[in-house]
């Protein structure tokens, strides 16, 4: 069984959090649309070859599983399923942004990243269905390499693309003393690819920018060391979808 954590909360209001976010995302662009018949704010901001800025990330994940070659046989008679769902996490981060064209930046962004998936190993015993919830809690240190393409600035707003790669390390020790047999193991490091879209709004001091991401893990996180909630699967890899709002 597990114990009840900070997560299980966050998670059992992660859509209270998100539609305050989306709240505050559509203020702050009204106050920019307010202002879209005034100067442009930060008229040279754009023309600077550094600069930097933070940013707040809500998202929702899960594994994307691969049962293993042997799942049909006898040996997993009682196991019916294993099913991944998608769980709340948050993430904080820094921005350091370069100027490589008119239109085109390259963004390094290191982020810390608080992960909580969960499977649940649906059994059948005895004619009777029994659910055993299995929880991943990570942390992780990622660093996302993105370019990123913006469209031609119109007043204080402009549209851009995002996508690159994101190599990432767990950043949390596992303690000596813990069982490995009653628990699913996952490994320390993770590859993914990204891709998303978002919208530059200028404000007369710093810009804001609501980013929605999308990203799938390239990497098999099962590690290879075998017990009963391996056993059963060949391949995990991650699913997240990030809604991320920057200020630079």
């Amino acid at each position: 069984m597990q114990k009840t954590n900070i997560w299980h909360k966050l998670h059992l209001h992660w859509q209270k959090v998100a539609a305050c976010c989306f709240l505050l995302s559509i203020c702050l662009l009204n106050e920019a649309q307010a202002q879209l018949t005034k100067t442009d704010n930060l008229p040279n901001y754009d023309k600077r070859w550094l600069h930097y800025g933070f940013s707040i990330g809500m998202h929702s994940s899960g594994y994307r599983l691969q049962y293993a070659d042997d799942f049909n046989t006898s040996a997993f008679d009682s196991l019916h399923s294993v099913m991944p769902s998608y769980t709340f996490g948050f993430s904080l981060g820094l921005i350091a942004n370069i100027r490589l064209a008119e239109f085109l930046d390259l963004r390094i962004t290191p982020e810390v990243v608080f992960y909580e998936n969960h499977l649940d190993y649906n059994y059948i015993s005895a004619g009777q269905s029994i659910v055993e919830e299995q929880i991943v809690e990570t942390t992780f240190v990622e660093f996302p390499v993105l370019f990123k393409y913006k469209s031609m600035r119109r007043g204080n707003t402009r549209m851009y693309l995002i996508g690159g790669i994101e190599p990432g390390i767990e950043a949390t020790g596992k303690k000596k003393d813990q069982n490995e047999d009653d628990r699913l193991l996952v490994n320390g490091t993770n590859l993914s690819a990204q891709l998303g879209f978002g919208l530059d709004v200028y404000f007369p001091l710093f810009k804001f920018a609501p980013e929605l991401r999308f990203s799938r893990g390239l990497l098999n996180m099962k590690n290879d060391k075998e017990n009963a909630y391996g056993a059963p699967i060949k391949q995990l890899t991650t699913n997240t979808i990030t809604l991320y709002l920057l200020f630079e």
